[in-house]
C-alpha cells in the first residue's frame, strides 16, 4: 500500500467533509424546501430561478464529485463562487450564523475552506478516472 503523507490525508478529510455538507445543503433544498421554494427563495433576493437550479446542482454534484475525489479542483473554483454568493445572501443576517435568518461567517468560511481543497487537490484515496484525469489536467 502506498505511504499517504499528512497533507494527503487532510486533503481527503477536508474534501469529504466538504462534499458531504454540501450534498446535505443539496438535499435540504430538494427535499425540505423543495425546488419551487427554493427557486422562489432565490427570486425573492433579485436572483433569476437559474441560479437556484445551478446552485442546487453545484451543491448536489459538486459535494458528490469532492466525496469521489472526481475533479477537485475543476469543482472547487465553482463551488467557492456558490459559497461567496451564500455568503452575500446572508450578508443583512449580520454577521454569526447563528442570528436569525443565519449571518455570512459560515458561508464566507466555507468558501475559504473550498479554496484551500482547491490548493491542495484530491489527496488521499480519491476515485481515480483515467479520462477525467487527462481531460481536467492539472485540475483534476
Amino acid at each position: 500500500m502506498e505511504q499517504k503523507s499528512l497533507t494527503d490525508l487532510a486533503a481527503f478529510a477536508l474534501r469529504v467533509s466538504s462534499g458531504a455538507l454540501l450534498v446535505a445543503h443539496g438535499l435540504t433544498k430538494v427535499l425540505v424546501f423543495t425546488i419551487p421554494g427554493t427557486v422562489g427563495f432565490f427570486e425573492s433576493l433579485g436572483l433569476p430561478a437559474i441560479v437556484a437550479y445551478l446552485t442546487i446542482l453545484a451543491e448536489l454534484g459538486g459535494g458528490l464529485a469532492l466525496i469521489l475525489g472526481v475533479g477537485v479542483r475543476a469543482v472547487s473554483v465553482p463551488l467557492v463562487a456558490v459559497l461567496l454568493g451564500a455568503a452575500w445572501a446572508h450578508a443583512g443576517n449580520g454577521w454569526s450564523f447563528s442570528a436569525p435568518g443565519g449571518g455570512w461567517e459560515y458561508p464566507l468560511f466555507w468558501a475559504i475552506a473550498q479554496a484551500a481543497i482547491g490548493l491542495l487537490g484530491r489527496g488521499a484515496f480519491a476515485l481515480r478516472l483515467p479520462a477525467i484525469d487527462k481531460a481536467l489536467g492539472q485540475f483534476a
